[in-house]
């Protein structure tokens, strides 16, 4: 890894360190200092990197940044019944173009995932989840990127990258490693017709706030099938976030992007985390923090049961229908449920990771009274493609 890309944390954090109890996060993380150097990475599965530029950011968005409070109210809160090995690798500092700081983040994201360590990328403009992105090109694999916004981010031309525009050069630059998009909380009023019609073409998941607050419970299957996860602080309300500048009436509380946080943790498939356009208000730094806790929990209590053929801790269902029978998998360590999309022949190799979705109990019983779920439908026309 390139450490030239990493500033130490600022001693003003370190300073707050000093004066926690030795359970607290910030006594039992290790952490990139000027005094100490670069931590070891040896056995770490976890690590924190800040990236302080919010160059994409509208004038009408633009907030400034301050991820020094974000670390000290994520220092305070305690650790967990965890087992992980976390660091804190200090922060990308702005590079003299906007590329130059996608590249410094690609390199660092590409370095952690080939040593099997998940980077938690604390922005910034959320348009720094293409460099994140970018950096799955070395890995031979198609990706499943899960945003956790209001707003689609698409754009008019391909040409731009902006932070509420990053998917549009996602979705049209190669090479092209995207195998599924899913929007989590967006809000109708704030997207175009256009561009919920374009989410529908390419096959991909959009669930609208309402329907999430509903019932969180029902967007765990995205999570538990998503590479790459990128939260957009804005998603939540104003009041949750000290009515920071940029902020909405409407979006998630604090226990509900929490519980989703978790879901993101908890999955199996999550190599990646995003936390972005998040304000300089103390509510703010203190929600941010507390996010970044339940993501590490859920890590904690990942099950690792995704039910591979010679796996045994599952039940086998067959659905039969009029042209096909479908089958589902129950996990019997978590309850949870997996649907499996047939073979197609000569299928590219890359497509082979997504035969197995994950799904719902409902879609099970769905299914068995003869309704195809629409998230097997979308995978298996996007492997026709």
């Amino acid at each position: 890894m390139n450490i030239e890309f990493l500033a130490p944390v600022k001693s003003v954090v370190l300073a707050h360190k000093e004066l926690l109890p030795k359970q607290a996060l910030g006594k039992t993380i290790h952490i990139h200092t000027e005094k100490g150097g670069f931590p070891d990475l040896e056995n770490i599965q976890l690590a924190i990197v800040g990236v302080k530029d919010t160059r994409s950011e509208t004038a009408d968005n633009y907030a400034e940044l301050d991820l020094n409070a974000i670390r000290i109210e994520f220092y305070k809160l305690f650790y967990g019944n965890w087992h992980a090995s976390i660091a804190d690798l200090g922060d990308i500092e702005p590079g003299e173009t906007l590329k130059d700081t996608y590249y410094a983040l690609s390199e660092v994201t590409t370095s952690l995932l080939k040593k099997n360590i998940i980077p938690i990328v604390i922005g910034g403009s959320q348009d720094l989840t293409y460099a994140m992105y970018r950096a799955y090109d070395t890995m031979e694999q198609m990706v499943n990127l899960t945003s956790v916004d209001s707003k689609f981010d698409f754009s008019a031309s391909d040409e731009l990258i902006a932070s509420n525009a990053y998917m549009s050069k996602v979705i049209m630059e190669q090479p092209n490693n995207l195998f599924n998009y899913s929007i989590v909380g967006y809000l109708t009023y704030f997207n175009a017709q256009e561009e919920i019609d374009l989410m529908e073409k390419l096959f991909f998941d959009a669930y609208r706030l309402g329907g999430v607050i509903n019932d969180v419970s029902s967007v765990e299957p995205v999570f538990r099938d998503t590479d790459l996860v990128s939260l957009d602080i804005t998603s939540i309300k104003a009041s949750e976030l000290g009515y920071a500048s940029g902020s909405y009436p409407n979006g998630f509380d604090g226990r509900e992007i929490c519980a989703i946080a978790r879901y993101a943790g908890i999955s199996d498939k999550v190599t990646s985390f995003g936390l972005f356009n998040t304000r300089k208000t103390l509510q703010c730094a203190q929600l941010s923090a507390q996010i970044l806790w339940y993501f590490i929990e859920g890590f904690n209590f990942r099950k690792k049961d995704y039910p591979f053929i010679t796996n045994t801790n599952y039940n086998k269902y067959i659905v039969p229908l009029e042209e096909m029978d479908i089958c589902f998998y129950e996990s019997n360590i978590s309850g949870r449920w997996w649907i499996e999309v047939p073979q197609i022949e000569n299928l590219n190799n890359k497509y082979k990771r997504h035969a197995l979705l994950p799904c719902t109990h409902n879609e099970y019983l769905e299914a068995s009274n003869g309704v195809v779920p629409e998230r097997w439908w979308k995978a298996y026309k996007k492997m026709l493609v």
